[in-house]
């Protein structure tokens, strides 16, 4: 599987471009602030149907126009297959397959699977729990749809029971028996989101801690942790024990929505004791196992984004990772980088052919 062309009409910088890829490696090399993040973000866009960077779907329509559409044509299993994104100011993003509209995007979820690493993962490690659960839903529902619907459900039943606590509130009013609804449904899909985490961590943990060893030549050891308040018990027992405290704060404080990844290296934490280089191997472990736990479930190896990640790196960490790509059937590669030098040293390395383009 792998892009053959990509068209773009009034997408963020772009007012209209169309670049044709190679089966391999692709580069992206010139100043910042030309537009090769975007060009990856558009190459993502068609995977996830929204950007990685911009979460406001409107502020990726280039200024002064009122609509985008990003166009990808792949050869998917020997066949062509072309997948459409847009947007019109005002109206419903569309996302459509061979020319046919999804009903709903989360069908179009994992059918074009992909990896992206860049420097905005760092919030990974800096923000907060939403961010690390988001990279765990990520890589689960590439692979599993019944995932991705029991955590759509969930969520609609969590704003639904947050609603109704609000509205006690301003009511004073308060009927148990309708949160014990919500309670038996949240109890319903967080109970299958959370096996389903912690069966993925069982699998993803030993992959990121072999990749993080590669990347450093074994000189630190990780840990990665899954902190969940399910491990108490029962969800429905939890909502009740947390009762008073959700009525006095207004919404839900139990659930697979507080889950959290503990990063650590050498038993410290990753956010206050790693260096620069130390939370970006980190960061790019995470991800390169991202991509082998996807690509041994769904037979396939996904597309592959790198958007600047060899800033910040010594000459070793960088020559592991090259190493990596170049063992590994990797697929389809995009590389962004400022320096045209750095990136044509690095991928002669991989020993495949490979295309630049200059912006």
């Amino acid at each position: 599987m792998y892009l053959k062309k990509l068209s773009l009409l009034n997408f963020k910088n772009f007012e209209s471009k169309t670049f044709e890829f190679h089966d391999k490696i692709n580069c992206f090399v010139g100043n910042n602030g030309v537009g090769k993040t975007n060009v990856l973000d558009a190459i993502y866009y068609l995977s996830f149907g929204k950007s990685y960077f911009n979460s406001v779907a409107s502020q990726n329509i280039k200024h002064h126009q009122d609509f985008f559409m990003i166009e990808g044509n792949y050869n998917v299993m020997d066949r062509n297959e072309s997948i459409v994104c847009s947007l019109k100011r005002g109206s419903k993003k569309v996302i459509k397959r061979n020319d046919k509209e999804y009903e709903r995007f989360s069908d179009h979820i994992g059918h074009i699977p992909l990896v992206i690493i860049s420097p905005a993962d760092r919030d990974l490690i800096t923000e907060g729990s939403d961010i690390r659960r988001k990279f765990v839903d990520t890589v689960i529902s590439q692979s599993d749809s019944s995932y991705l619907k029991s955590l759509i459900n969930y969520n609609k039943v969590l704003q639904q029971r947050n609603a109704l606590l609000k509205y006690f509130a301003a009511n004073r009013t308060f009927d148990k028996l309708n949160l014990q609804v919500y309670n038996e449904q949240l109890e319903q899909h967080g109970t299958i989101i959370y096996n389903k985490r912690k069966a993925f961590l069982e699998i993803f943990t030993p992959i990121f801690e072999e990749r993080y060893g590669v990347i450093t030549n074994g000189k630190e050891k990780v840990r990665l942790s899954y902190k969940t308040q399910l491990d108490q018990g029962c969800l429905t027992d939890l909502l009740d024990a947390g009762l008073e405290k959700d009525r006095m704060l207004q919404y839900t404080n139990i659930g697979v929505h507080k889950d959290d990844l503990i990063f650590n290296i050498d038993e410290f934490p990753v956010k206050k004791f790693g260096s620069q280089g130390q939370q970006k191997s980190f960061l790019i472990a995470l991800k390169l196992a991202q991509f082998e736990f996807i690509k041994n479930l769904v037979q396939k190896s996904p597309i592959l984004l790198l958007d600047d990640i060899f800033d910040k790196l010594d000459d070793e960490r960088v020559g592991q990772i090259v190493g990596m790509v170049n063992q590994e059937d990797f697929g389809q590669l995009f590389i962004s980088d400022t320096h045209e030098k750095r990136t044509k040293e690095v991928v002669r390395k991989t020993n495949q052919t490979y295309q630049i383009f200059n912006l």
